[in-house]
């Protein structure tokens, strides 16, 4: 595997993986469902420094599921940050990395908007569309688009809170002359989140910015970790079409990734996909994909168990050593000592 690539892999895979190591889980704590560390001590309290990056902002979601108090301790609950390059590592990049990592599934709340699994036009949340055949599971972009007035960390949306981030950041640093790109990155629910936040600073323009860089798109990544599907066959091309490139890293006997649209999907014949466009379940993967196999890794046990093929170091123990690639197709990767692009085709 091209080393570059792996390392960028395995970088933006510790940062949704610290999503989860810095989350309160104890219903006893004061804090619960939010962040054990401070916003500017967070990398450094997660041993995380070395990768050069300050987290600007934290990120807080919330979904208007009625529920009893007794099932559902906390309503708002943090999941994630926006985090940016330090100024030795985007010289090192060759640009100024906007970086956004989202939390996958911990509280009821969120196992509910997993289970929401029908579709809905995505305009109809007030993502901007150009297709209004565009839609995405419903739970999903309920849980990103939802916010609750009466709560402190919810009276803006995590669509709201993330799009005024990246775009305050973007103009920040596009007009100052640097040139920027936008990666972001998650596992689980939160790949989801990040396929769903880039199609939307895609479609909003906030890549767009004008200002004294280099006067092109700042480029948008999702690397997605154990990706469930998020939208029909129209999101991912309208996707594909705003030049959003994502690359999904599965292991094979993880069944997350077939799920939604187990019936209906990418795989089944253009035919009957076109007869069943219209139901609320028929789903498509979007970006390239990038299987392990953790049973081939000597490290590993090779277990059966659904909720080890789900974990996510497994999957960056695979990346960083031992590692089956069963397909892997091109991808655009940045090249951090030349500043341009790297075409990988890798069989």
């Amino acid at each position: 595997m091209d080393p570059l690539l792996r390392s960028e892999l395995i970088r933006y895979g510790e940062m949704a993986q610290s999503c989860y190591d810095a989350f309160d889980y104890d219903p006893f704590s004061y804090y619960f469902g939010g962040c054990r560390f401070p916003r500017r001590a967070f990398l450094d309290s997660l041993h995380l420094t070395r990768h050069g990056y300050d987290v600007t902002r934290y990120l807080y979601a919330t979904a208007n599921i009625r529920l009893p108090n007794f099932f559902t301790k906390s309503r708002a609950n943090w999941i994630g940050y926006v985090a940016v390059s330090d100024d030795e590592t985007s010289r090192v990049l060759g640009r100024r990395d906007i970086a956004i990592a989202w939390r996958g599934t911990v509280t009821r709340l969120e196992w509910l908007a997993d289970l929401m699994n029908y579709l809905k036009p995505v305009d109809g949340k007030k993502i901007p569309s150009r297709d209004p055949r565009v839609k995405v599971q419903s739970g999903f972009v309920d849980l990103y688009t939802e916010k609750d007035d009466s709560c402190h960390f919810c009276k803006y949306s995590a669509r709201e809170q993330v799009l005024t981030e990246v775009k305050r950041l973007t103009e920040k640093y596009d007009g100052a002359g640097e040139e920027v790109s936008i990666t972001i990155t998650g596992h689980s629910l939160g790949s989801a989140l990040a396929t769903l936040s880039a199609y939307d600073i895609a479609e909003t323009g906030l890549n767009l910015v004008e200002g004294e860089g280099s006067g092109r798109p700042a480029p948008i990544c999702v690397f997605s970790f154990s990706g469930p599907r998020v939208g029909n066959v129209r999101f991912k091309e309208r996707l594909d079409f705003l030049g959003v490139k994502v690359l999904r890293v599965v292991n094979v006997h993880d069944i997350v990734p077939r799920c939604p649209g187990f019936l209906f999907n990418e795989d089944v014949p253009r035919v009957l996909t076109k007869l069943a466009e219209g139901l609320p379940w028929c789903y498509s993967h979007v970006g390239v994909e990038l299987e392990l196999d953790h049973k081939s890794s000597p490290f590993l046990k090779p277990t059966s168990d659904l909720v080890s093929a789900h974990n996510l170091e497994a999957h960056l123990h695979l990346l960083d050593g031992s590692v089956s690639f069963l397909f892997f197709s091109c991808f655009v990767s940045y090249n951090t000592s030349y500043n341009v692009n790297i075409y990988s085709i890798i069989i």
